[in-house]
């Protein structure tokens, strides 16, 4: 049965409290994916939120189901980004996956039982994302064999099943992209050496390489032809989930300073009591209540045709915001802010790792700047005043 949002943020809310907050130092110190936080995330109906009922998701719209990685962004943003990419190829399997596919693999996913992850970024293209060498043949039998690497892939060696872009031809642009599941298991995948993330450990990233891997055309998710346009959309929901695990971030950075200046002794009072201390606190919160208003919003747009540049707003106030938060907090702190038990040496490392992931923050400012230039074309042109700048 599906739940509704109430319920489902509430879940998350007591996942964070229970399983995350507690528990991240050590998972950071262990180095390793905790699969019974993933587990429980599961269970609580936190990898389903936009599937379908009959494949045992939630059915919640984009812009109610984002709002779950706020609650989750307050314990951890990089447990919460990977929950949203699993949470995306869900999405995206439940939603245009064969019905093979589906048979076999929508309602382990939606579950949790297996985790799923997205891989289009290669080792030589970032933000070009049509600069691509992985490539894959139609064999006779309809099975495709896929050469090439990926990198920067989450849950790298974690995940059961990697959504994966590759092209058909060795013709530049676009219209030869596909996208197709490689389950984990398949002869061929292997993985790089994890990369070394100081604030992150937890989530294995490394580079992904496919030689001659065979995968059945039961698991093409998106046809040739579609891959690089369902790609792209995938990447809009995930800037705006970025956003919303940032609040989450950006929250429990001003929870920490709150609870320490509150406390605080300093020149005959405490130093919340300072008007300075205040101030810098007041301006966090009100960034916080512009960048809660704005990924909501953006989420709201997925889908329509604003969706692309509201996604693009987003990614870029929300995770600059949440930086800023971050050092502001560990200003307040003073000298204790440097110290790891008050956690906002990590809340600065992992506000600065989203506002790079899934597009940088001078990407989006490249797509709202080519919006500007549309917009431009439609206003009549302003004259210059005559005789200005003339000598």
């Amino acid at each position: 049965m599906t739940q509704s949002i109430e319920t489902i943020l509430d879940a998350a809310r007591r996942h964070c409290a229970e399983d995350i907050a507690p528990n991240v130092d050590a998972w950071n110190a262990a180095a390793v994916w905790p699969r019974a936080a993933s587990d429980k995330a599961g269970a609580l109906g936190l990898t389903g939120l936009y599937a379908p009922e009959e494949f045992g998701g939630q059915g919640l719209p984009l812009g109610e189901g984002i709002r779950v990685y706020e609650e989750l962004g307050r314990g951890d943003g990089a447990y919460a980004f990977a929950l949203s990419m699993h949470n995306i190829c869900t999405f995206a399997g439940c939603g245009y996956g064969t019905d093979a596919f589906k048979a076999a693999w929508a309602k382990e996913l939606t579950s949790g039982r297996k985790l799923a992850n997205f891989a289009l970024t290669e080792p030589q293209s970032g933000s070009d994302a049509t600069n691509m060498y992985s490539r894959a043949v139609i064999n006779d039998n309809g099975t495709w064999t896929i050469n090439g690497a990926k990198a920067w892939v989450s849950l790298a060696g974690e995940a059961d099943i990697y959504f994966t872009v590759v092209k058909t031809t060795d013709q530049p642009g676009h219209k030869d992209m596909a996208m197709i599941a490689i389950p984990a298991d398949t002869p061929g995948l292997t993985f790089g050496p994890l990369y070394e993330t100081p604030s992150y450990n937890f989530l294995p990233m490394s580079e992904m390489y496919m030689k001659d891997v065979v995968v059945s055309e039961d698991n093409i998710i998106l046809p040739i032809g579609q891959g690089l346009q369902g790609s792209l959309m995938a990447i809009d929901i995930a800037r705006v989930s970025i956003a919303s695990g940032c609040c989450g971030l950006m929250q429990s950075a001003l929870d920490t300073a709150l609870a320490y200046s509150s406390n605080r002794k300093m020149f005959g009072g405490k130093n919340l009591d300072l008007d300075g201390i205040q101030w810098m606190l007041g301006e966090v919160a009100t960034d916080l209540e512009a960048s809660k208003l704005l990924y909501r919003a953006a989420a709201n747009a997925l889908g329509t045709p604003e969706g692309p540049l509201m996604a693009a707003h987003a990614k870029r106030f929300v995770p600059d915001a949440a930086v800023k938060a971050a050092n502001t907090c560990t200003q307040v702190l003073g000298g204790m802010g440097l110290l790891q038990p008050y956690g906002l040496d990590r809340l600065s490392r992992l506000a600065q790792m989203l506002r790079i992931v899934d597009g940088t923050t001078e990407i989006s400012r490249v797509v709202i700047g080519r919006s500007l230039q549309k917009r431009a074309k439609t206003l009549a042109p302003l004259p210059i005043p005559k005789g200005f700048g003339e000598s």
